[in-house]
């Protein structure tokens, strides 16, 4: 089995695990904080279909604010969910903590590889790129290439992405407020 092949189906294990533990969980924070990991495996899935685009999109869009936004939302409409996360560590070392453990070294030791490895097994689209001399340049002026496209080819996907932003923000609005007391 070759390095991408087991990549591919760890980050692909690691999105239909994630999602099964997401939806079956009672925890509404803890589901939240899976449903991060399933869009970081899903985004390296985009890359492996070689979609970089998209995989930075929804890091950026996903991960970085319908996620953080619904997380807060929750933070601050639901008081009994930080008690509850609060009650779980009374030990100095719990069972989160060795999960979180895990992960990071596992993820340590995966940069570290990719790292050291990286000249000797060189990808065959890089590659293939440098012989072609279709590779990107620092000189290039890729911002103004990206903003031709987004607002040209891409014009669709952006226009989506606006969309559920401004429904996630109306979401959270609605899950944020406070209800009067009676």
């Amino acid at each position: 089995m070759t390095l991408q092949a087991f990549l591919f189906y760890l980050l692909a294990t690691i999105a239909i695990g994630s999602a099964l533990c997401m939806v079956t969980l009672r925890n509404m924070a803890r589901s939240l904080f899976l449903f991060f990991v399933v869009l970081f495996a899903v985004a390296g899935l985009y890359i492996f279909a070689l979609a970089d685009f998209i995989a930075i999109t929804q890091i950026m869009v996903y991960v970085g604010g319908v996620l953080v936004l619904l997380l807060f939302a929750f933070m601050l409409s639901n008081k009994t969910l930080l008690n509850e996360l609060s009650a779980g560590t009374r030990h100095f070392v719990s069972l989160p903590a060795w999960q979180g453990l895990l992960i990071s070294g596992t993820f340590l030791t995966l940069m570290i590889y990719a790292v050291t490895s990286l000249g000797r097994y060189e990808p065959s689209w890089i590659a293939r790129a440098q012989e072609q001399a279709t590779t990107i340049a620092v000189t290039d002026n890729t911002v103004e290439q990206l903003g031709i496209h987004l607002m040209t080819r891409f014009v669709l996907a952006f226009e989506v992405v606006s969309v559920m932003i401004m429904m996630a923000l109306v979401g959270a609005a609605h899950l944020a407020r406070k209800e009067p007391n009676r």
